[in-house]
């Protein structure tokens, strides 16, 4: 038998052989493999595919760059859809909405996130390089449609034939007009029965001042009139401004989290090009990074052997970019060397957060649980804020911050259906400014952290201010009155009333943000049969009589409960809540009393009787001393139970039933 050391000689002498080998192979017989390459250097010899060799062909004249932007629920994503079939990039017939990558997206029928997709599209014997954006529709994730427009030289401006020009349209039409692009007006849904094209045409006409003659007449479910758009986009929206000699300069419009990869960046070069290799660094954090991976989204990631300028397509770093807070939205990426040859774009300005939560597990058990899933959720959804609370009633949680009431619903379905997880959510509230008497100012998101004070007294500060938003309602001239009435009524003060057709209304409201929360979108959509449609934008702070409410159990208040309100809604909030309340604790061994107090005053109140034992029942026809007796005797001994057992304890269900809607 040989040794060790005679096994491991052969094995070395085997191995320097096959070095030798692969040295000097012939290289008429490529089927041997050369074992001294790494696997980066293989890679990097593969053979360039059809689409690379098409594309690299494309010259930076035959490029466009253009988003689809409307009102929720216009035909967006169907259109997106049949764009792909027509371009050959996905097969006709296969799944709906096929950039709606997020399950809530598919079950809600709603663009939650900006999605990209590169196309081919050969007109006149020529291939153009078309690069798509579909952008949501609600006024929540406005920032993802400006995002989008910083990567596009043109949008098509799409209306629904039946619903004609909405809320969300005409601020789409302002934001995109304010950037600069080239409008392409799309009448969709021309084959609904209730459709009305000539309307959505002379709507267009009057508010946007776009030219009818322009527009293309669509049908996205059915494919009608489609083939004319991509023509009419090559025509109108310019190509992309740019040269690919120059120093890379690229703008990073959005990112998004891999477990396997890290950070991945969608990016729009504006100068210069980037492959696998290079070094570039970010303007915006001075952190310098090693690139590992180019490509397009066609519809998936594609890799390419290069991005150069006029593309928008997606990198990754090797070693990855582990933290998502390192990818900052709008920054400005060159590489290393060439900083002082270029100057950094002006980047985007960051969503603020304007409704909070609070969330608490079901079971504290679940704690580490819920953590890790809010995290990961986070990573692809800066926009959130994240805070960790302490709540006596529900435990540990966390304070959320969201752009709106939808984002605050999707982040819910989101945990409950990709993660299962089992949450209490606190009712939304907004920030509020508290102007102390020393000068300072501070922004309160949590409602438990409000001042107290007396009605009509003034405390230890100076002012209280509450936000306010101006609000644009589009609706039929028939509702008018009555949502004239529900603004008033939701503490609103008109600015503005236009007619802009015979018989419909744009209406514009300053509004306080809390009330806009308070399911005000759900209340319009009663009152006007769901016709009405509703846009609203940051405006600013004014000074409102606002005090604290807060539910108090036997005396001692249930933070996690806690609201800010106007005074004048304090009293009838507090009868509601107590109310009830009341309907989901149990009964105890002794009295329970439910109270709400805005600020030192009680407005409202209601008691459970405590269980009671018949101590009478024996006593049959004995005097009355001695009834009175047995009487006194209970009464001590439910003030020692009391005493020992200190306050109730409320189960868990009593609170998820309460805060339930």
């Amino acid at each position: 038998m040989r040794s060790w050391s005679q096994r491991f000689y052969k094995a070395g002498a085997l191995y320097g052989r096959r070095n030798v080998i692969s040295k000097t192979r012939d290289p008429t017989k490529p089927w041997i493999r050369d074992l001294s390459l790494s696997p980066r250097r293989t890679a990097f010899s593969q053979p360039i595919s059809d689409l690379e060799r098409r594309i690299s062909d494309i010259p930076l004249e035959r490029f466009r760059n253009f988003c689809i932007v409307a009102h929720v629920d216009h035909g967006k994503s169907t259109l997106s859809d049949r764009l792909l079939e027509l371009t050959g990039t996905i097969a006709p017939g296969g799944n709906k909405q096929i950039l709606d990558k997020l399950d809530v997206e598919r079950e809600r029928g709603i663009t939650v996130k900006a999605q990209t997709c590169s196309m081919i599209y050969n007109y006149n014997d020529q291939d153009y390089l078309l690069h798509l954006v579909d952008t949501p529709g609600h006024v929540d994730f406005r920032a993802e449609v400006s995002r989008s427009y910083a990567s596009c030289g043109g949008a098509l401006l799409l209306v629904d034939a039946s619903q004609g020009i909405q809320a969300q349209t005409v601020a789409n039409f302002y934001l995109a007009f304010a950037q600069g692009l080239h409008l392409v007006p799309i009448v969709n849904k021309i084959d609904l029965p209730s459709a009305d094209p000539p309307r959505a045409l002379e709507q267009m006409k009057e508010t946007f001042e776009l030219d009818p003659a322009k527009a293309v007449l669509v049908s996205a479910k059915t494919g009608l009139g489609v083939e004319a758009i991509l023509p009419t986009v090559i025509e109108e929206v310019p190509a992309p401004i740019g040269d690919h000699l120059k120093p890379l300069k690229l703008l990073l419009v959005d990112s998004w989290y891999s477990n396997y990869k890290g950070v991945i960046l969608l990016v729009r070069i504006f100068d210069g090009q980037i492959k696998a290799g290079d070094h570039i660094t970010s303007f915006a954090t001075g952190l310098r990074y090693i690139v590992g991976e180019v490509g397009i989204m066609y519809p998936g990631q594609t890799p390419q052997k290069s991005l150069r300028a006029g593309q928008v397509g997606y990198i990754y770093f090797n070693p990855g970019m582990k933290r998502s807070q390192e990818a900052k939205v709008g920054d400005t990426y060159t590489t290393v060397g060439a900083e002082k040859q270029v100057q950094p774009l002006p980047g985007f300005e960051e969503p603020k957060a304007m409704v909070f939560v609070a969330a608490f597990p079901v079971d504290q058990g679940d704690y580490a649980h819920l953590e890790d899933s809010i995290n990961q959720i986070t990573l692809n959804d800066r926009s959130v804020t994240l805070q960790k609370e302490a709540s006596e009633a529900l435990g540990a949680g966390w304070r959320l911050g969201f752009l709106g009431t939808l984002h605050c619903s999707v982040f819910e379905d989101r945990l409950r259906q990709e993660h299962g997880a089992s949450i209490i959510i606190t009712p939304p509230t907004v920030p509020f400014k508290v102007v102390w008497k020393d000068g300072r100012e501070e922004i309160i998101s949590n409602p438990a952290e409000f001042p107290d004070r007396e009605a009509g007294k003034s405390g230890p500060y100076a002012d209280l201010q509450e936000p306010y938003v101006s609000a644009t309602i589009t609706l039929p001239e028939e509702y008018l009155g009555k949502v004239i009435e529900l603004c008033e009524g939701n503490r609103g003060e008109q600015k503005e009333l236009q007619f802009f057709t015979a018989t419909q209304v744009i209406l514009k409201y300053d509004l306080p943000l809390a009330q806009l929360v308070d399911d005000f979108f759900g209340k319009l959509k009663s009152v006007t049969k769901g016709y009405a449609s509703l846009d609203y934008e940051e405006s600013d702070w004014r000074r409102s009589n606002i005090i604290k409410l807060q539910l108090l159990v036997n005396k001692e208040p249930i933070d996690a409960v806690a609201r800010v309100v106007h005074y004048s809604q304090a009293e009838r909030l507090g009868r509601q809540w107590v109310t009830k309340f009341k309907q989901h604790v149990d009964r105890q061994m002794y009295e329970v009393v439910i109270q709400a107090i805005a600020g030192k005053r009680i407005v409202a109140r209601e008691t459970i009787k405590p269980f009671r034992k018949d101590v009478l029942s024996k006593l049959h026809a004995s005097d009355i001393s001695r009834r009175r007796k047995l009487l006194e005797k209970q009464k001590e001994g439910r003030k020692k139970l009391t005493a020992v057992a200190g306050n109730i304890s409320i189960d868990q269900k009593a609170f998820q039933a309460f805060l339930a809607k």
